[in-house]
């Protein structure tokens, strides 16, 4: 493909940006067009369930530019207009305004949608946490809660749970894990992360699938389990995981499954690119497809996709990285481990808090994890990159 005129991004998100960002960085000096749902100019995500909840940032804080650096751009941004259908064959996207705008290349960058839990439309308590607004509502929320409940034992969920107790409220963590982030940590470090909580006075609930909220005068008094007593609350969080937004591609000619199917280039048909956390693409590398929902690939895939866009053709191969702070542990994880890769304490010691772990699979090792030691989790990071990296 040669370069296109002019770049529609559908989805003013951190990926949607960095998009906007690289081609210009690249002297890109065609049209761009930037659609974004939210009226709001782009913002980071992660401190929301950090800073944010906490009330140690207001939400302007996490705004990733200034209005004069946007403008700088040169780019046309189309704000609080949502897309709701998608050609990809004329390359057009339909918004609610049914206004139709096309370009000769379209970049996807809608990101997820929060699942929430059954039963819980119209009653008052009952919080997600995706976007800034959710951020503000659960905060306000906050307030008069004494008992919280937080459903989903992942990244979200944890971090939640950590910024919430640290308020002072009585906080339950549940989820169907045997220990929180067990998926992404593996058994060993997910066990000291469970001792972290319950350490600073966090109620585990594991193996505890939620059924639905209980309410009373439209209000929630607590969380069904599926087995085992109700979890009384005032106030639930729902971090039960997402569902990238491509209901609005339905009929559009791509293929969407768990998000919009791409090849290495992160190209999902003839001028269509996807970026972040709605884009399955295949890492050529590891001979498998991905989707990765993480700050970090937001940027990196954002600019494999300008740059692919401009003609250098070359595959997208990351090494996945991922970083959360919870009671004041940074633990930070390169790498994909397996549910099975045998864990190897490497540096330092699980029992001090300060430690980086090698985890390994019959391949070799598959990633790399530092807690509260960042510089030297980096510094065994090289190994992983032959594993990762490889062109295709």
């Amino acid at each position: 493909m040669s370069t296109p005129e002019d770049v529609l991004v559908v989805g003013a998100s951190a990926a949607g940006l960095a998009v906007v960002e690289a081609l210009r960085r690249k002297g890109y000096v065609g049209r761009i067009t930037l659609l974004g749902a939210e009226a709001g100019a782009p913002y980071d995500r992660p401190p929301l369930s950090k800073q944010v909840l906490a009330g140690t940032w207001d939400p302007e804080r996490t705004l990733l530019r200034t209005k004069e650096t946007l403008d700088a751009l040169g780019a046309a941004f189309a704000l609080g207009e949502r897309a709701v259908a998608f050609d990809a064959t004329t390359r057009t996207v339909r918004t609610e305004l049914d206004r139709e705008l096309s370009a000769e290349a379209v970049v996807l960058a809608t990101g997820l949608h929060a699942r929430r839990p059954p039963g819980a439309s119209g009653v008052g308590g009952v919080h997600v946490l995706r976007g800034i607004e959710d951020a503000v509502r659960l905060r306000a929320g906050l307030a008069a809660a004494r008992r919280v409940v937080v459903v989903g034992d992942g990244v979200l969920g944890a971090e939640i749970a950590a910024t919430v107790r640290l308020t002072g409220r009585d906080v339950t963590l549940t989820g169907p894990q045997e220990a929180p982030m067990r998926a992404q940590l593996g058994p060993v470090v997910a066990r000291r992360l469970a001792a972290l909580h319950t350490g600073h006075g966090v109620r585990l609930r594991p193996h505890t699938r939620a059924d639905g909220v209980e309410s009373a005068g439209g209000h929630v008094t607590g969380v069904r389990a599926v087995d085992g007593a109700p979890l009384p609350a005032d106030l639930v969080v729902a971090a039960m995981g997402s569902v990238p937004a491509t209901a609005w591609l339905a009929g559009s000619g791509l293929t969407l499954q768990d998000g919009v199917v791409c090849d290495a280039r992160c190209r999902a048909a003839d001028g269509v690119y996807a970026a972040g956390d709605l884009a399955r693409f295949h890492h050529s590398a590891l001979g498998r497809m991905l989707r990765l929902e993480n700050r970090t690939n937001a940027t990196e895939q954002a600019m494999a996709v300008a740059a692919n866009l401009l003609g250098e053709d070359r595959p997208y191969t990351p090494v996945p990285y991922f970083w959360t702070d919870q009671f004041g542990a940074r633990i930070q994880l390169y790498g994909l481990p397996a549910p099975d890769a045998a864990v190897h304490v490497v540096e330092g010691s699980l029992e001090e808090g300060r430690f980086v772990a090698r985890y390994e699979d019959g391949a070799g090792p598959a990633a790399v994890l530092g807690w509260n030691m960042p510089r030297q989790a980096r510094l065994h990071r090289p190994p992983l990159l032959d594993r990762y990296t490889t062109p295709g």
